[in-house]
């Protein structure tokens, strides 16, 4: 069985001074094996296995929001008489994954409101960019019907385009 370097620095700082507890109460407080704490303080004496400094591992609160997630999915797939050994082994109580569930749950609340708020917003703005959008197609189509008028006027009246004088009218500068 593979534990995890918190749940093993935890129970080995029970029965290591200054607590000093014995093996058998710590076993029985932990749900594991005196053997197996037995050969950690082996593994320990021999320098073949290291426990981790003060507040090394992060403690469950410390946990980034993925890994909590990651953690609370493999906790709610596991069968209920597994789950005790798994929290030991994650150094983690069954306490952690309903506060974690709960704060999931609000954070997927918070982000939802968040994008409601955000949609209803991008809305407003679409519809005064649509509004802004059709002045400005009544401006442009009331300035081509003026300039139609324009033309149609000066066309009617003799004016040319390329000489912009009436039509009959003899050149002077010649």
């Amino acid at each position: 069985m593979k534990y995890s370097l918190g749940f093993r620095t935890s129970v080995l700082r029970k029965v290591l001074p200054p607590e000093s507890k014995s093996v058998y109460q710590v076993a029985r407080e932990a749900g594991i094996s005196a053997i197996t704490i037995q050969s950690w303080l082996s593994k320990l004496k021999e320098g073949t296995l290291e426990i981790a400094a003060e507040g090394s591992e992060p403690t469950p609160s410390q946990r980034d929001p993925a890994e909590k997630f990651k953690l609370l999915m493999q906790g709610k797939l596991l069968p209920e008489e597994q789950r005790g050994e798994w929290l030991r082994q994650n150094g983690l109580h069954s306490e952690h994954l309903s506060l974690w569930e709960q704060e999931l749950t609000q954070f997927m609340t918070d982000k939802q409101d968040d994008l409601k708020a955000e949609n209803k917003a991008l809305k407003k703005q679409n519809k005064e960019l649509e509004k802004e959008l059709t002045r400005k197609e009544k401006a442009l189509a009331e300035v081509v019907a003026l300039l139609t008028l324009k033309k149609n006027s000066m066309h009617g009246l003799g004016w040319t385009r390329k000489t912009e004088r009436p039509r009959g009218q003899a050149d002077h500068h010649q």
